[in-house]
């Protein structure tokens, strides 16, 4: 049989250059073919129609230790780990997914290697090895991301959901896997695990469960040409499909009310209805169109009611599947403290709402509304990187038409009343199950979850129980959404002036503007980025915290309002920065002023509210007391800035602080902050120079001008920016601690070396060998030692200061081990680096050059770019060009002779800081590593800032605009 190519019209946004193609190659798998003439880099990704659900009995993340397995080697590329090599050293990456009834797995390359990539990542499907070592040493892998994942509160109560199904379901399934399933159990069966991969590989693995998309930059004809070649090997043994009948949940399941113990302190309730998979109406969007009105947040919503009465935080709806036939619809809300207290209210007000929507909401109007915003979206979406492309694609070919495996369900175009109310009689009372999650439950459940250990009790509601619940709640006015007024329908593109780097059109005392025209993704939107420089607001642990709240208040005042632009494609941020806080705003240019403007005026009539106060401080202060509870290589990240940045204070301070804010405390500060300031603007996209000089005339109007100017320009002196603590050349710094939770087993380690200041010549050296090193690092300490499942080696760049850090996380060995380890691995990485041919050499070099090369995918990562020149006063907005020219005249001999200085052991000028956070399984470890002698360039930290204040700091970085010009007009 020769290969299919049926010809399909597959429906992609106006905008779109790209070409498309599907074929079906002898062996029955269906592939998406993608041409980009212009994309920089060669993808693909291949989703096979199996996953956890098909694990044995008793041989829970079988599917999921598989995922794992293929990545190893194959007969044809023998070499363990030789296509993460492959691809890490030629500007990409790989990584995999284990769904219930699919397994996706995708890579990304430089566009140049597309061939030989293509055919490394066919042999996952073609003739993986599997061999015995590699087996034994991956289950340690599996392990360990269950062990990282063992606390998660997402991970525990997911599972608890399909703990609480029928049996005889495979959504009951224990998909993650660990050592007890895929190693204890089966020896003491007598099963040999291996032989178990191989059968489930042979038995699930056929190509008719297969679909492939395939992105490179050649021709169609090319690509299928190459995908033939690659791919027709797979065996097809014509494997049917999973078939599940029933859904997941029988009548016990049912009409209950679950309470869980979390491990962080929050309060969540999630309520669900089993409801019959959307899928299969994806023109009409049921589901789609009642998460709109149920998850709504503007004036009469749900979520407007419960904010306004003290009791949530937040609120989502959204359909969550569980196969082809059966999903959830689930409303999952965060309360406050009064909100606990009142779940059964919450409740009743949920189904209130669900009764007007069955009165009053299945409208016309709202459903032509959403498909207009959603076909303006479609139309004029963003390029994302090939990687994400494809994968979003694969993932979904199975439940689409070919013409609509890119539309999928973006573009709603049949209203149709009935289906909607199909799936809106399900979520009735007697078809519902809740999950109530509070620390308050602790020593209250009878239950226990067996795989997470969460601990829960269930109570079954009789059918009058909802009712009762919603006679009692209270008589709030709740309301159907009105009209959107931010939907856009001015999408034209304005002409503009050719300009290739942003320009200062602009300063004065107030402020300066830069600005840049989009000219190259002639798209119908623009970004606003404005920088607060504001000296009060972070000159204190409690300046910092009060302009937290007052961000947040911000937030919380304009929400009602600032979803319908959300809805729109409208989006605007607030962030703390080190030096006072930035604004942006971004989406579709035609309605972005009206927005911008709405928030500019909230910030300058800023007014404390004592109950919003309440809760925003209620928020804030669980989110201190439950980073004990994240993951420890996250607590390691923050004892390094907190020893480094000399502008940084401890969370426990904070929360102390915290504790005794008032909102009179808010009131004095808010026209304090502002009252000195200094504004750094960059407008860009879609718009003109004039509209971009008469926003920040706004801005300087709302803030800096009139009878009683909220702001006056900030003094010079005032002008203060954080900076980095310099270590000391030939010396190691260690800090060893306890990890915050003592129910972790966890331990991280973060290995950092400090090297230089922001300099071309050696940031692109530190860049090359970060580049080479990388892979090296994940693959002897992940690999082949099994230290842990998260094993990273990055380049970090910190207020101006460029170096190398290692990181850790593991729960079978302990720090100071790991830390001996990665010592180890520079050890033999210099001689791998000595030993290098010249063609090996020029093959990185060249790859690093090509994917810094790379084009902006959109008009948001080019805008990223220029900002972030703008912030940090570099202004180096041809930094790319700048560094490749850099690369091109760096020989090997400069970059050994870079990490015989500054990062070999024992180099001159080493500088290193081993942050080691010890977890529960390692604490005997930290009383013997803590008495244990230390070399003579040795330095223990025992107290982080007296060692802070005896350090010297790095110079800051950043330039002034005294001798800058302003870009005059050009006409």
């Amino acid at each position: 049989m020769a290969v299919g190519r049926e010809e399909v019209e597959i429906v992609k946004p106006r905008s779109d250059k790209r070409e498309y193609r599907r074929i079906v190659l002898e062996n029955s798998l269906e592939v998406l073919l993608i041409g980009d003439p212009e994309t920089d880099k060669c993808a693909a990704s291949m989703d096979v129609g199996v996953g956890h659900f098909s694990d044995p009995p008793g041989i829970e993340g079988l599917a999921h230790f598989l995922e794992h397995m293929l990545f190893y080697a194959s007969e044809k590329y023998p070499e363990e780990d030789s296509f993460d090599k492959y691809t890490s050293q030629h500007g990409g990456g790989t990584n995999a997914l284990t769904g219930s009834d699919h397994t996706n797995y995708h890579f990304v390359a430089n566009a140049d290697c597309f061939e030989e990539a293509l055919d490394r990542f066919s042999q996952f499907f073609v003739k993986p090895l599997m061999l015995s070592d590699a087996v034994k040493r991956e289950i340690k892998a599996v392990d360990s991301e269950f062990q990282k994942n063992f606390l998660s509160d997402s991970w525990r109560i997911g599972q608890l959901w399909s703990h609480l199904s029928m049996e005889a379901h495979p959504y009951h399934k224990f998909g993650t896997g660990n050592r007890q399933t895929l190693e204890v159990q089966p020896k003491a069966k007598g099963i040999d695990i291996r032989q178990e991969l191989i059968k489930f590989y042979e038995e699930n693995y056929s190509a008719n469960l297969m679909h492939l998309v395939v992105y490179g930059k050649v021709s169609l004809d090319k690509i299928q040409d190459l995908v033939v070649q690659k791919f027709n090997a797979i065996s097809n043994n014509n494997r049917s499909r999973l078939h599940i009948s029933g859904d997941p949940c029988s009548w016990e399941h049912l009409q209950v009310l679950v309470r869980a113990v979390p491990i962080c302190d929050d309060h969540t309730l999630q309520v669900q209805w089993p409801i019959p998979c959307s899928i299969h109406h994806y023109k009409e969007v049921p589901c789609g169109f009642l998460t709109h009105l149920i998850g709504h947040e503007g004036e009469g919503s749900l979520f407007h009611a419960l904010k306004r009465l003290g009791w949530a935080t937040s609120l989502s709806a959204y359909e969550s599947f569980v196969d082809s036939n059966s999903s959830f619809f689930n409303v999952f809300i965060e309360m406050t403290d009064a909100g606990n207290e009142h779940m059964q209210d919450i409740v009743g007000l949920l189904f209130k709402y669900i009764g007007i929507i069955h009165q009053f909401g299945i409208c016309e109007w709202i459903y032509n509304e959403i498909a207009a915003v959603s076909k303006t979206m479609f139309h004029n979406q963003d390029k994302i990187s090939p990687m994400s492309y494809v994968v979003s694609i694969a993932s979904h070919m199975k439940l689409y038409p070919p013409k609509d495996w890119l539309v999928k369900s973006s573009l709603p175009s049949k209203f149709n009343p009935s289906i909607i109310r199909a799936v809106l009689e399900r979520l009735s009372s007697r078809n519902f199950r809740i999950f109530w999650v509070s620390k308050n439950f602790e020593g209250e459940t009878n239950m226990v979850e067996p795989w997470y250990a969460t601990a829960y009790c269930v109570d079954k509601l009789n059918d009058s129980t909802i009712q009762e619940w919603m006679q009692h709640a209270p008589s709030e006015h709740l309301r159907l959404p009105v009209a959107n007024q931010f939907i856009a329908t001015d999408l034209s593109l304005k002409k503009t002036d050719k300009v290739m780097y942003p320009v200062l059109l602009r300063k004065t005392s107030f402020s300066t503007l830069w600005y840049k025209p989009d000219t190259a993704f002639s798209v119908p939107k623009a970004t606003v980025h404005l920088k607060f420089n504001c000296p009060y607001a972070c000159n204190s642990p409690h300046a910092e915290l009060l302009a937290r709240i007052f961000k947040h208040l911000v937030f919380d005042y304009l929400n009602e309002y600032a979803y319908y632009a959300e809805l729109a494609g409208l989006y605007y941020g607030i962030c703390r920065t080190d030096d006072g806080f930035e604004l942006n705003v971004s989406g579709y240019n035609h309605k972005l002023r009206v927005l911008l403007d709405t928030v500019l005026k909230a910030m300058a009539d800023f007014t404390v509210k004592p109950e919003r106060f309440s809760v925003i401080k209620e928020k804030l202060t669980k989110s201190y007391q439950n980073f004990k509870f994240d993951e420890p290589r996250f607590h390691a990240s923050y004892y390094r800035s907190l020893i480094l940045n000399d502008h940084s204070w401890p969370w426990e301070e904070d929360l102390e602080i915290l504790e005794t804010l008032k909102p009179k405390d808010l009131s004095g500060f808010a026209p304090t902050m502002l009252s000195r300031a200094f504004l750094e603007c960059y407008i860009a996209g879609n718009i003109e120079r004039n509209e971009a000089e008469s926003i920040v005339h706004h801005i300087e109007d709302v803030f800096f001008n009139g009878t009683y100017p909220i702001s006056k320009p900030a003094l010079p002196s005032q002008l203060m920016t954080s900076r980095l603590v310099t270590l000391d050349e030939g010396a190691s710094y260690v800090y060893s601690t306890e990890g915050l939770n003592p129910n972790d087993e966890n331990s991280a380690l973060i290995h950092y070396i400090q090297i230089h200041q922001d300099d071309i010549i050696l940031n692109v050296r530190l860049q090359l060998l970060a580049f080479i090193a990388r892979h090296e690092a994940f693959h002897q300490l992940r690999t082949v030692e099994q230290l842990g499942y998260v094993c990273s080696l990055t380049h970090r760049y910190d207020l101006g200061v460029h170096g190398l850090q290692f990181t850790v996380q593991s729960a079978v060995k302990c720090p100071k081990y790991i830390d001996t380890r990665v010592q180890s691995f520079l050890k033999s990485f210099e001689s791998k680096l000595s030993e290098m041919s010249k063609v090996e050499f020029e093959s990185h070099l060249n790859a690093l050059i090509e994917s810094k090369m790379e084009k902006d995918k959109n008009l948001w990562e080019e805008c990223e770019r220029h900002w972030e020149e703008i912030t940090d006063r570099t202004f180096l907005f041809d930094r790319v060009e700048t560094e490749v020219a850099a690369l091109r005249e760096l020989t090997k001999q400069e970059l050994i002779a870079f990490f015989h200085e500054h990062i070999r052991i024992g180099a001159p000028k080493r500088k290193v800081l081993s942050v080691r956070v010890y977890g529960s399984k390692h604490s005997s470890d930290l009383e013997a590593d803590k008495n244990e002698a230390v070399g003579p360039n040795t330095v223990l930290i025992d107290d982080i800032f007296s060692f802070r204040a005896s350090q010297p700091l790095y110079g800051s970085p950043r330039r002034g605009y005294e001798l800058m010009e302003v870009h005059s007009s050009s006409k």
